[in-house]
């Protein structure tokens, strides 16, 4: 190869290299500007609060006392039960639906239970009429033991058939109301008003006698069953009140102590207290089986308070986030004594660490970090009237 070629491909190669060199700095260059631009703004980026985001440390009165929990059960619920053997007809209720006391769910194939009825009706109309011929026979000796054509033991005899045929008669009617009894059992009726919890047939099954059929529930009034120690329960006393949360929900609903069992429980001396929640108004969504928990109130005191969930517990000093000057601000607290709002609110907690009225996120909001700009899309309802804009915290 001539040497004007060779230099001629290592200038190419060379200049080469140099333009790849000089396009991976400047995509290098171009992605490191881009980060930049997309931190900047992230960081100009103010995160939306909505007015429910927020909740302002106050001083409250709240209800301390002793926490509890337990599942909710409607204090009256009863099965449907077949108290006759044979073929489920006509059952058409599910579970959910509503049914009134003494309202037809279901009946059992009635023609075997007809047929008895029957045959009983017929076996007392036999011994009725056996009564008569006994009847006339008793008569004719009697007038025959008077007239002295007979000795009495003959009368003494006919007195004994007419009393075993009197018998033999009463034995058949009974024998018609136990029919009759069947028969009627064949119809299902709901022993209380309620909703249906489980339907645990179906229609065209034999059941037999005592089989469940449907499990109805009355949620009008529902109870819950907390364990507490045999110190706790030496202050607890029917009428007291308690805050319950159900679980997975923000729901609370005001619970009042109906009665004690007296006796503690065998192996943990724990005492059984049963708390009444009244839901006639149907309008909580409170069913059989969610878990409850709260603070039955021994005692009242006026604290500085901010919600429970408000205190964040992800660093090593437990700290609730604040709004100040439109960012976010990390404030460390101390956490005081935990209660209820006596005007029934969420649980609270007392704080050390901050001032009153100093704007707190809510737990609900997550974790956001120290120095994040926030606006409100809508002043909350303790704002200043006069605010001028729903994004200074100031104003609130």
């Amino acid at each position: 190869m001539k040497p004007w070629m060779k230099w001629s491909l290592t200038g190419l190669v060379v200049l080469l290299l140099a333009a790849a060199v000089f396009g991976a700095l400047s995509a290098r260059r171009a992605q490191q500007q881009s980060l930049t631009a997309t931190s900047t703004a992230r960081a100009q980026t103010a995160v939306e609060l909505a007015a429910s985001d927020v909740v302002q440390a106050k001083t409250r009165e709240i209800s301390q006392g002793l926490a509890l929990s337990g599942p909710l059960k409607a204090i009256n619920s009863a099965y449907v039960k077949a108290r006759v053997a044979g073929e489920l007809q006509g059952l058409t209720a599910r579970e959910g639906d509503t049914v009134k006391a003494g309202q037809v769910v279901a009946r059992v194939e009635a023609s075997e239970y007809q047929a008895r009825v029957m045959q009983a009706e017929q076996q007392a109309d036999a011994a009725r009429a056996q009564i008569d011929i006994v009847q006339r026979q008793f008569d004719n000796n009697q007038a025959l033991v008077n007239q002295g054509f007979i000795s009495k033991t003959a009368l003494d005899a006919s007195q004994a058939s007419l009393n075993a045929g009197k018998a033999n008669h009463n034995a058949a009617l009974a024998a018609v109301a136990v029919a009759k009894k069947s028969l009627d059992d064949t119809v299902l009726r709901a022993p209380l008003s309620g909703q249906v919890a489980q339907r645990l047939a179906q229609p065209g099954e034999r059941v037999g006698v005592d089989a469940r059929v449907l499990e109805i529930v009355d949620l009008s009034r529902l109870e819950l069953e907390a364990s507490l120690s045999a110190a706790d329960a030496v202050s607890v006393r029917p009428g007291q009140t308690a805050t319950l949360q159900i679980e997975g929900t923000t729901q609370t609903v005001t619970a009042t102590v109906a009665r004690i069992n007296p006796s503690a429980q065998a192996g943990s001396r724990s005492v059984l207290v049963y708390l009444s929640i009244d839901n006639s108004a149907g309008t909580s969504g409170l069913r059989q089986g969610l878990f409850a928990q709260g603070t039955l109130g021994t005692a009242r005191a006026a604290v500085l308070t901010v919600p429970v969930s408000a205190v964040r517990t992800d660093k090593p000093a437990p700290y609730v986030q604040v709004v100040e000057n439109n960012q976010i601000v990390h404030k460390p607290v101390e956490p005081g004594v935990r209660g209820s709002d006596v005007s029934g609110g969420e649980p609270m907690v007392a704080i050390k660490g901050l001032v009153e009225n100093a704007v707190v996120l809510r737990g609900a909001v997550g974790s956001l970090r120290e120095g994040t700009a926030v606006k409100f899309t809508q002043a909350p309802a303790w704002a200043a009237p006069a605010t001028p804009s729903a994004s200074s915290p100031k104003a609130l």
